[in-house]
């Protein structure tokens, strides 16, 4: 029912309370002329009953109009008690509701029966729910990124790599590193590439070899000697370097290593080194260049996660996707994942609203509170206003049952 039709009901009540007390009033009119016309035994059976209804319905429609409003308009002390006394009744309704509704008691029946996985699961399975929970995500992470101040972000990322810049120890990094590679091994794949390489180069150019050779040898020396010779060395060089390249404990990879192993320890140690990598430090990491680092990053990122998140068929959003449709599976068939999921939603909503239980309390007695006098009284008249006029009907008949019990009592025994 809406705020008309109970309006109409109750104005229907008031009337037949009203004109219940009308009737006994007129009754009692009209048997107090009886008895002075036409005097008999029943009338005053009848007007004793007639006048103590009369006083019930009036002591009633006091009483209950004395909740919600001032009797007549006259400001009679303890009337009108709910425009009077809202902030002590938002107050009391809030602690009633906080101490007999949720209280740990009365919540844990009800947490105890949430088994929200699997319906959560079958939302998730349905394409347009998925649809629809990536387009919001996505829309809040967009007004998140399009509010963001561009100049605070940069200034941010600025003093982060600042921060970050001026306890970065480049020598002693690179040393770890050399160090982290030669434990792996890893420069064995460097040493073997190389080894091919300068065969390979070696074997490319023989000719640049005997021209060498001729270029330093003498002019007395004939040309296939010089030729000769340059063979000797472009074969004996290339036959070299693939030993180095196949043999991976040739003595030449041993050396290499151990030269490595001293030039890590001292980049690591060395003053020298240390002040050179500061001053790379230095000339790449200043203030200048950081800014301009940071607004180069930002200006990526940003671009990059509106762009993704704008188009329809983005990587980032095939993911999402794809990782909804895993979550879904995962709340409809495993039973495990459901029973944690639904053992950390009740522990966090059962803690949750323990935690918080005095502030609906304060919500309730703040929102009635803040409510103004006649509005309350309104809202209340409208729920339970219809009920109580019955309370006027049943103090009308039952004080002319008393005030007839009365007059029959005085009237034999007195």
């Amino acid at each position: 029912m809406n705020d008309i039709d109970k309006r109409k009901q109750l104005r229907k009540y008031k009337t037949f309370a009203t004109g219940l007390f009308i009737l006994m009033a007129c009754i009692f009119i009209f048997t107090e002329y009886l008895q002075k016309t036409h005097a008999s035994h029943w009338t005053g059976y009848v007007g004793a009953f007639s006048e103590a209804a009369m006083v019930g319905a009036l002591a009633d429609w006091f009483a209950v109009t004395a909740l919600f409003h001032y009797p007549l308009g006259i400001k009679i002390p303890h009337t009108n008690l709910i425009q009077n006394s809202k902030e002590k009744i938002g107050d009391n309704l809030g602690n009633f509701v906080v101490e007999n509704f949720l209280s740990p008691k009365n919540i844990r029946p009800y947490i105890l029966q949430l088994k929200v996985s699997k319906i959560a699961g079958q939302w998730l399975a349905t394409e347009k729910n998925q649809k629809v929970l990536i387009r919001e995500l996505s829309a809040v992470v967009i007004g998140i990124i399009i509010k963001l101040d561009d100049r605070q972000v940069v200034r941010f990322i600025s003093m982060k790599a600042e921060e970050m810049s001026e306890n970065l120890n480049l020598n002693n990094i690179i040393g770890n590193s050399i160090d982290y590679i030669l434990e792996k091994d890893e420069h064995q794949k460097l040493i073997t590439g190389l080894a091919g390489q300068v065969k390979n180069y070696i074997l490319g150019n023989q000719n640049m070899v005997r021209e060498r050779v001729k270029r330093e040898s003498y002019a007395l020396i004939p040309k296939f000697i010089d030729d000769a010779v340059a063979d000797k060395i472009t074969n004996g060089l290339s036959m070299y370097f693939d030993e180095v390249q196949h043999n991976l404990e040739h003595p030449l990879r041993r050396e290499i290593t151990q030269k490595l192993i001293v030039f890590a320890e001292e980049i690591k140690t060395q003053p020298r080194w240390k002040a050179e990598f500061e001053g790379v430090r230095k000339s790449f990491l200043h203030e200048d260049k950081i800014n301009m680092y940071a607004k180069d990053i930002w200006n990526s990122v940003r671009t990059t996660i509106l762009s993704e998140l704008t188009k329809e068929d983005s990587a980032v959003k095939k993911y999402l996707k794809k990782n909804l449709d895993e979550l879904s599976y995962s709340l409809q068939n495993d039973e495990k994942f459901q029973q944690k999921t639904d053992h950390w939603i009740r522990v966090t909503a059962y803690r949750y609203i323990l935690k918080n239980t005095h502030r609906f309390g304060e919500l309730i007695s703040s929102t009635v509170g803040n409510w103004e006098g006649k509005e309350l009284s309104r809202k209340l008249e409208l729920e339970v206003g219809k009920d109580l006029q019955f309370i006027r009907v049943n103090g009308t008949l039952v004080g002319g049952l008393v005030g007839l019990m009365i007059y029959t009592i005085a009237h034999f025994f007195i």
